[in-house]
Parts: structure tokens; C-alpha cells; sequence
């Protein structure tokens, strides 16, 4: 089968799976968005559908206050006695290490089970092992005490912990050691991490041992795989899981990131990416060619089971929003609804901008795709100069590009388009609107964004640019991706009337 990398495109990081029967389940980080972790479901390892969400509820995930890059880091899934398990970390106040549970993927899934953790300081990454003997080995990184991989044994139907933390690998010597996966294949155990940062120097590296507690042998061929020192556009290749397929071949999914421009940046976020693992005679494993990743590849072994093409456009006339669909942080009910003018979404501008550490009133999806068009039908009819609703090119709070449509003393009712880059706010153009429902559209290209409107039959019209590598995270900072997003603010009270969104589309268009 042909294969073409980032499997997953788009703000798809930290991808952790398991696979039951012939097929597989993946989960990503979130971080500050809502729902949490989304569940995709594959028979092929190169097709992936989305097929829910395991943090759904306030009670899962509270994200009050929670920083863009605060929230929902590198989940671990497992499988085990017909029962899912994602075990995960929330960053924040009061926040910390849990885990979930599932008899069917696509949830719901249970209530937080917490993990006391405190003993190692600040802690992330933590991941599962279902042992042949049943005991359960909940592993993570700390940094108190020594700096590395610790582990302990846990009662999953609790998780108290039921026995002293241990520290059992420091990794080869790159900063961060975390991420890390133990897997009993044979008669070993291996230890798979990620070491270097989430960044340029990014590495998978692995260690084994024939005790889980170690010690643990490093591999002759460190790192196993890493894209550092290359000039390649993709870069970051690192926080890694495997997976072995039903033919008995193996397998291994890793983030990595998709670089342009010169200095190299990226806006995309940290994508799902695919290698293959071969083992030698000694039982150690080379991943891809040489530890490297390709962008394209004829994956033997590998047989195509693609599902249906999700439509372009949304109509908002399903009684739920889509699993595509994210808010920022836990959303208001009363800001948004699609019931109250059936088969349009209707936002209910809060006082809250796109600049709050909250969550206003905004639905939004990840941008996939280098080349592509975001395009939208608006109703609004704002009756101040402070209210206002559109589109918007989101990467956090302090870096986002918005075309809005709004009121101006002079002009009346306006498209405006506003860039913030950091501390810097500019209100680059006023386009005077007749009456009536309103096109937005943001055309993406690799370098720049271009913001266009139409009313009824019109064409397109340029109304303002802005440039991607503002949006990047060399640039903004975080962990995330950029998003495409409705949204509708007051600006400092409430809109006196709602902005509805009859459609929302996203066109991919040739990379020329």
C-alpha cells in the first residue's frame, strides 16, 4: 500500500495506540481544547476515522484558567480483558495524572481514576502495562530526585499505588527524557522514550531489560529513529509508541512536524506520523531507513481499508456537532446552540474576546493542509461598534488573525480584518457590507493567509493577508496547532443579537 505521511495531518500530537483483532485504536493530545482526546479507529494503520472522544464532560476535564499550552498531555492507550484504558495528565492547578475506562471505544468513558504522582515534582507522559502475571505498571517521567523514568505498580481498579515509586532509566543523555512506553515482548522488557524536547532535536531512543525494574541496556543504535541535523521539512520525530499487526509485523507511529520557509517553521502543529520496525538477529529494532522517517513509502504487508470521505461542508443540520468540532476550554452552553435556528449554528457573543484565558465564544477545527479554504455563511446584524462575529485563524490567545464582521461610526455595519501577533494589534481593513447574510472566507497557502468576502452571487473579493510564520510556534510559542473557527464576541458585554452560521466548508486546493 501506498502510504503518504502525516497519516493523521493536522494538530494531531503524541499519538498513543492499541489494537484489538484487526483493529486499531489512536488517541492525541488536546491540551486546552474540548472535548479531549479523540479516539480514531483504523484497520490499515494509514486510514483513520474519527470515532469520538474519551474527556467529554465537565467532571473529565475542567480547563478553567488552563493556559493554550496548559491541559491534556500525551495520552497512553491500552487494552485489556475487553476493557480500553486511556491514561493521561492535566496540566494545571490542582490537576495531575488519571486514567479512564471503556468497554467500547467510542465511549462513554468512566469517571477520572487519579494516580497520586506528587512524590516525583512535576511529572507528565504516563503509560500502562498490562503484565502477564496481572500486575499493572504505571510508567511516567519526574524530575525530583533523579531526573528520568520512574515506575510503580498500581490496583487499576483504584489506581492506589502499590508499591515505591522506582527510577528506573535516565535515558541516553538528551534533556527531557519522557514519553515513555514498556512493552513485554518475549523475554524482555523494552523501554521506549522520547529524549531531546518536542522540538528540532526530538528522538525515539529504547533500552531493555529481562526485569521490568531493570537495569535497562540502552541500544547499541541510539537513537532509533531522529530527524535532527537533517535537511528535511520534516522535523520533531520523537514520542513514539508500537504496535505489532496481525501478520506478525511491527510497526511504529510517532509525531513529527512539517516544516517550510527558511529560517524552518511550522503552523500545522505536531502531526501523527508512520514508519515500519524491523528486528535484528540480537532482538533489537531499526525503525524506517536508517531512523529515518519518509514522507511517501510502499508499506509491504499493509492492505488499503480507506473509509469514506467526510463531507467538505457542514451544515449544521445533525442534532450534535461533529467530532471535528472543538471549543476552547469547557464552553458556556449559553453561548452557542444548534436547535434554537434549526440547521444553522447560532453563537451568542460573550464578553469575552479571543484574547481572554477563557473560553469565548468560539467552535473551531484544525487547519489539515498546507493548501486549503475555510469558507462560511454569516447572519449577523450587529447593533454596536464593540459587537462583532466571523471567522478566525487561531494558534492562542496572544496569535490569531480574524475577519469579523462588525460596525464602524462613519461606515456602519463592516468587515474588518485584525491581526494579533503577540502584544502587536493592527486593524488592517474596513470593507463597507450591504444588508444581508455574508461569505467569509480564509484562503491558506504555505506563506500566507488570504481573507476574502462575497455577498449573493459576487465573487470572491481580497480584502487583507497575513503571513503563516506569524501564526508558527518558533513564533507564537505552545504546543498546539493553528485552528479555523467561528466566533462571536460583545468585546466586553453581551451581543445584543446572535451570529448564525449557516455553513461552514473547508476545500483543500492544489499545493501549486
Amino acid at each position: 500500500m501506498h502510504v503518504v505521511n502525516p497519516v493523521i495531518p493536522g494538530f494531531y500530537p503524541d499519538p498513543s495506540l492499541c489494537r484489538v483483532g484487526e483493529d486499531y485504536y489512536l488517541v492525541t493530545s488536546t491540551f486546552a481544547y474540548f472535548p479531549g482526546v479523540p479516539v480514531f479507529h483504523s484497520r490499515d494503520l494509514v486510514h483513520w476515522r474519527q470515532i469520538g472522544h474519551c474527556l467529554t464532560r465537565d467532571s473529565q476535564l475542567p480547563l478553567a484558567g488552563v493556559a493554550s499550552r496548559g491541559g491534556i498531555y500525551a495520552p497512553t492507550l491500552r487494552y485489556h480483558a475487553g476493557r480500553f484504558y486511556m491514561v493521561t495528565t492535566n496540566v494545571r492547578d490542582g490537576g495531575g495524572h488519571f486514567y479512564v475506562w471503556a468497554d467500547d471505544p467510542a465511549g462513554p468513558w468512566s469517571e477520572p481514576v487519579q494516580v497520586d504522582t506528587r512524590d516525583l515534582g512535576h511529572s507528565i507522559d504516563p503509560s500502562l502495562l498490562f503484565d502477564d502475571d496481572g500486575t499493572v505498571y504505571f510508567t511516567c517521567n519526574g524530575r525530583k530526585g533523579t531526573p528520568g523514568i520512574h515506575q510503580f505498580p498500581i490496583d487499576i481498579a483504584t489506581g492506589q499505588r502499590l508499591g515505591e515509586i522506582r527510577f528506573v532509566w535516565t535515558g541516553t543523555g538528551g534533556r527531557h527524557p519522557e514519553a515513555p512506553h514498556l512493552y513485554h515482548i518475549g523475554d524482555w522488557y523494552y523501554l521506549l522514550i522520547a529524549e531531546g524536547g518536542t522540538e528540532y532535536t526530538h528522538m525515539v531512543t529504547l533500552a531493555r531489560s529481562t526485569s521490568p525494574w531493570g537495569p535497562f541496556e540502552a541500544c547499541p543504535h541510539n537513537p532509533i529513529l531522529t530527524h535532527r541535523g537533517l535537511l528535511d521539512p520534516i522535523q520533531a520525530t520523537g514520542h513514539a509508541d508500537l504496535i505489532q499487526a496481525p501478520d506478525g509485523r511491527w510497526w511504529l507511529l510517532c509525531l513529527g512536524i512539517r516544516t517550510h520557509g527558511y529560517p524552518m517553521v511550522y503552523h500545522l502543529g505536531r502531526e501523527t506520523f508512520l514508519a515500519p520496525v524491523t528486528w535484528d538477529a540480537d532482538g533489537w529494532p531499526h525503525v524506517g531507513w536508517e531512523g529515518r522517517l519518509r514522507a511517501e513509502f510502499e508499506a509491504e504487508g499493509l492492505v488499503a481499508h480507506p473509509w469514506p470521505e467526510p463531507p467538505a461542508r457542514d451544515d449544521f443540520d445533525a442534532p450534535e456537532l461533529g467530532l471535528d468540532w472543538n471549543f476552547l476550554r469547557n464552553p458556556h452552553a449559553e453561548d452557542w446552540s444548534l436547535t434554537e435556528r434549526p440547521g444553522w449554528l447560532r453563537l451568542h457573543g460573550s464578553p469575552l474576546t479571543l484574547d481572554a484565558l477563557a473560553s469565548p465564544a468560539f467552535v473551531g477545527r484544525r487547519q489539515r493542509h498546507f493548501a486549503c479554504r475555510a469558507e462560511a455563511l454569516l447572519d449577523f446584524e450587529p447593533g454596536q461598534e464593540n459587537e462583532e462575529a466571523g471567522l478566525t485563524v487561531y494558534m492562542n490567545e496572544h496569535h490569531h488573525y480574524d475577519l469579523a464582521v462588525t460596525r464602524r461610526a462613519g461606515l456602519g455595519r463592516c468587515l474588518i480584518v485584525r491581526r494579533r501577533i503577540g502584544s502587536l494589534v493592527a486593524e488592517e481593513a474596513r470593507v463597507p457590507l450591504a444588508a444581508g447574510p455574508v461569505r467569509l472566507g480564509i484562503e491558506a497557502r504555505e506563506e500566507a493567509y488570504t481573507f476574502l468576502v462575497a455577498q449573493g452571487d459576487a465573487a470572491w473579493q481580497p480584502v487583507g493577508q497575513g503571513e503563516t510564520r506569524y501564526l508558527s510556534t518558533e513564533v507564537a510559542g505552545g504546543f498546539t496547532g493553528v485552528y479555523f473557527g467561528m466566533f462571536a464576541s460583545g468585546r466586553g458585554g453581551r451581543c445584543a443579537v446572535p451570529a448564525d452560521f449557516d455553513w461552514f466548508e473547508v476545500v483543500t486546493l492544489d499545493e501549486a
